[in-house]
């Protein structure tokens, strides 16, 4: 049985699985679930003066941000929670997202850091075991600004044509003509330093799962996901996560066996503390970096970065291993890239992507050193990757020994 009651869909007990959102009264026997009929007028304009029309997702209000897309099918939350994402709205090419809810578990920081979230369809109902809310629900509650209803594919094939550009989402009825003025004083994402705004403000310590651990490490934060921690976690390390600004006397205090750079968020070369601090650690301790960090080991020898046209942003995308001569499927984040021509004759290309052949990972012949550009945590993505994890502690095992 079925009836609208104000704002609510009513329906009879039996009708529907149990789900975190519906609300169940034993006065009447019914269940009340929102109606998913009410939708309110959304407006994205991008920076060329495209302009999609769709309906609200989220919170309702005004939110700018260089519009990127993944390709990932599923995994929007870590997507969200992803500190890499910082100041950018993020479309999801999948057409269907929400359909399995959020949970506590699969945070990979502490809060949303999307600027803004864009989908075709966003589902308010989700259906799985271990949701606790509803995407739409928990967009809503920390205030994230998103648009839902306008043609993803024709988003994302403007981007892959004229390049990741700044736009604005704005469902509060604001003309056309003021967003586009707001939009223009937006600054372009080359040039920013957004690591110092995502990094951790104190040290903190990830203990390991094996007791005594393995090996001590020092990771830098300019983004941290906690996956990352959880597999160094695992594999027997115990972590002392460090702000991207601290000095390389206060890292090494310790006596770590090893450092760890970090993922995160905007232009590599405006991060010029952490190029620095990294430059600093080259040749006294065994470095791993990723994405970010594998960015700021590259111009700390030397080299030289560059802004993709529109990045690599998903779960799907293959690198060839020149070492093993064999291929990864990867999960990736990233808008700049190294350019591999300008690395030091020291350095050994070891990972490249099949998709538009840039570098993807380099290692170093004389010092303890090496990085990928793409994510071997995963989270979301497949798993290939990993084993690059075992060969940081295989690089510390070999330089304690040394």
């Amino acid at each position: 049985m079925r009836a609208m009651y104000g704002k609510f869909v009513i329906l009879q007990r039996g009708t529907l699985p149990n789900a975190p959102h519906i609300v169940y009264s034993s006065d009447t026997d019914f269940f009340q679930i929102p109606f998913l009929h009410m939708t309110h007028p959304a407006v994205l304009v991008l920076q060329d003066g495209t302009v999609y029309h769709g309906t609200a997702l989220g919170h309702h209000g005004e939110t700018l941000g260089e519009v990127c897309f993944n390709t990932s099918m599923t995994g929007y939350q870590e997507v969200l929670t992803d500190p890499s994402y910082h100041g950018q709205i993020v479309a999801m090419t999948y057409p269907h997202i929400g359909n399995y809810g959020v949970n506590a578990e699969d945070m990979e920081s502490d809060r949303i850091r999307v600027a803004g979230f864009i989908v075709r369809e966003a589902c308010s109902m989700p259906s799985n075991y271990r949701a606790e809310h509803a995407l739409t629900d928990w967009l809503r509650e920390h205030s994230i600004v998103g648009i839902q209803g306008l043609d993803t594919r024709a988003l994302t094939r403007r981007i892959r044509s004229q390049g990741a550009m700044n736009g604005i989402i704005s469902s509060d009825g604001t003309p056309l003509d003021v967003l586009r003025e707001r939009l223009a004083a937006q600054p372009s994402m080359a040039g920013l330093d957004l690591a110092r705004m995502v990094s951790c403000g104190e040290p903190y310590r990830v203990s390991s799962a094996q007791q005594p651990p393995r090996f001590r490490v020092a990771a830098l934060d300019f983004g941290i996901k906690r996956n990352i921690l959880r597999l160094l976690a695992d594999a027997g390390c115990e972590v002392t996560v460090y702000p991207a600004q601290t000095p390389v006397n206060v890292l090494l205090a310790d006596r770590p066996d090893g450092v760890f750079l970090s993922n995160g968020p905007g232009d590599p070369s405006a991060v010029g503390y952490g190029i620095e601090t990294v430059r600093e650690l080259l040749g006294k301790t065994p470095l791993f970096g990723i994405c970010l960090g594998h960015q700021l080991l590259a111009l700390a020898l030397g080299a030289s970065t560059y802004k993709l046209p529109f990045g690599h942003r998903g779960g799907n995308h293959p690198v060839r291993n020149l070492e093993r001569g064999t291929v990864e499927i990867t999960s990736q984040n990233h808008g700049f890239a190294v350019d591999a021509t300008t690395l030091p004759a020291d350095c050994v290309v070891t990972h490249w992507n099949l998709n538009d052949n840039t570098l993807e990972g380099f290692r170093c012949n004389s010092i303890p050193a090496f990085s990928v550009q793409y994510h071997p945590e995963a989270a979301p993505g497949p798993h290939d990757s990993r084993y690059l994890f075992r060969e940081f502690l295989s690089l510390m095992e070999r330089h304690a020994s040394s």
